[in-house]
C-alpha cells in the first residue's frame, strides 16, 4: 500500500495543484504554521479521511510487511485459559497463574466441596437424630485462621513480584513509541525517530479475508517496533479514556486525556501480535484493534525510514519540513467520516448546510 501511495503522489500533487485554487493562495507562513498531522481544510471529506504520502525515503524498500503466518499472538476459538505469551513478564505471570494460583484454587474448591458432602451426608436430620450442643471448638478454629493466612502468604510473594516487575522505568535508551487512542481508531508516533505518526484503523472483515488475516483485527497500517529491545510505551487519550491492551504480551495500559502513562514492553521474538481497546469508549469501542509488528532491528530501520523518519544520528541532521509518510487523522476535518467508517451523503458538510 506505501508503494502505491508513493507511486500515486506526483500525480496527486499535480491535480490538487491544478483543481485547488487555495492550495495556490496559500502564504508560507500560513503553510508553517500548519500542523504537521492536520488535513487541509479545502480538501472534501472523503478526501481528508485518507492518509496521504510522498515519496518513501532511501532504503525504505528493504522492508517486506510480515505475512499471515507469522501471526503468533491472537485468540483462538474454543481456547481455555490465557493466550501463549512473548514476553518475559508475561511468561512469569502465566507461570504464576499455572503453578501457584491455579492449583490452589482447585485444591481450595474440591476441600469446600467435600466438606459441604460430609456435612449433608453425616449431620442431616435422619441421621443424627440427637444434635451436638458443642458451639465452639479451638483446633477447628485456630487451623480456618492460620491457614487463609498461610495461603495469602504463598500467594502475595509472587503477586507483588510480578506487580513490581509490570512496573520497572525501561532504560534510557529504549525506544519510545507514543500511543494515542482516539474515537475510534489508534495513533503510533515515533519521538525519537522524527516524530513521524501511524494512523491505524480496522480493516473491512472482507479485505481482511483477502490478506489472509483475521477479520475486526485486521488493520490498515500495524504499531512497528524492534523485537529482542526494550520499549517504552506512553499512552494518551486525545478525547475519552481508551485501554491499550495486548494478551499475548501481558501488557495493558489506559489511555487517558491530558495524561501520560509509560510502562516498558519487551517482545522477544518477531510476529504479529493483535489486542484490542478493553476500556469502554463509545459506539465503536469494539472496532478498534491494535496490532503490533515486531521486526529485527534491520528491517524495523527500514520501516522507518518509509515513513520519513530518521535512525540516530540522522535526526540531528534530517530536514523535518518534508516528511515521506504522513498520516492525516481522519478528524482533522470538520464534518469529516469518523475512522472506520465510510462517507456517507449525511457526513458531509454540504449536507449539514442543507439541513
Amino acid at each position: 500500500m506505501a508503494v502505491f501511495w508513493a507511486a500515486l503522489a506526483p500525480q496527486m500533487g499535480r491535480a490538487q495543484e491544478a483543481g485547488n485554487p487555495a492550495a495556490e493562495t496559500m502564504s508560507v507562513g500560513e503553510a508553517d504554521a500548519r500542523a504537521p498531522n492536520v488535513a487541509d481544510d479545502s480538501l472534501p471529506p472523503e478526501e481528508a479521511a485518507e492518509g496521504q504520502t510522498t515519496d518513501p525515503a532511501v532504503g525504505a524498500d528493504a522492508y517486506q510487511p510480515l505475512s499471515p503466518e507469522w501471526i503468533k499472538g491472537q485468540p483462538e476459538s474454543g481456547a481455555l485459559g490465557f493466550q501463549k505469551q512473548y514476553s518475559d513478564i508475561g511468561e512469569y505471570g502465566l507461570w504464576m497463574h499455572n503453578v501457584v494460583l491455579l492449583p490452589i484454587i482447585t485444591v481450595i474448591v474440591l476441600l469446600v466441596l467435600a466438606l459441604l458432602l460430609w456435612v449433608i451426608a453425616r449431620y442431616n436430620r435422619r441421621a443424627n437424630n440427637d444434635p451436638s450442643r458443642t458451639s465452639h471448638n479451638t483446633l477447628i478454629e485456630v487451623i480456618w485462621t492460620v491457614l487463609p493466612v498461610v495461603i495469602l502468604f504463598i500467594i502475595a510473594v509472587p503477586s507483588i513480584t510480578l506487580l513490581v516487575r509490570q512496573y520497572d522505568s525501561p532504560p534510557e535508551d529504549a525506544l519510545t513509541v507514543k500511543v494515542t487512542g482516539y474515537q475510534w481508531y489508534w495513533g503510533y508516533s515515533y519521538p525519537d525517530n522524527g516524530g513521524f505518526e501511524v494512523i491505524s484503523n480496522m480493516l473491512e472483515d472482507g479485505e481482511a479475508l483477502d490478506r489472509g488475516l483475521p477479520p475486526k483485527l485486521a488493520v490498515d497500517n500495524r504499531m512497528v517496533v524492534p523485537a529482542g529491545e526494550p520499549i517504552r510505551i506512553q499512552t494518551t487519550g486525545a478525547d475519552v479514556i481508551h485501554s491499550f491492551a495486548v494478551p499475548s504480551l501481558w501488557f495493558k495500559l489506559d489511555a487517558v486525556p491530558g495524561r501520560l502513562n509509560e510502562r516498558e514492553l519487551t517482545i522477544r521474538e518477531p510476529g504479529i501480535y493483535y489486542g484490542q481497546c478493553s476500556e469502554l469508549c463509545g459506539v465503536r469501542h469494539g472496532f478498534m484493534p491494535i496490532a503490533i509488528e515486531a521486526l529485527p532491528r534491520p528491517q524495523f530501520e527500514a520501516w522507518v525510514r518509509a515513513q520519513g523518519g530518521t535512525i540516530g544520528e540522522e535526526a540531528e541532521e534530517a530536514d523535518m519540513a518534508e516528511p515521506a509518510d504522513l498520516q492525516e487523522p481522519e478528524s482533522s476535518v470538520e464534518g469529516a467520516p469518523g475512522a472506520g467508517a465510510p462517507p456517507t451523503e449525511l457526513d458531509s458538510p454540504a449536507a449539514d448546510a442543507e439541513v
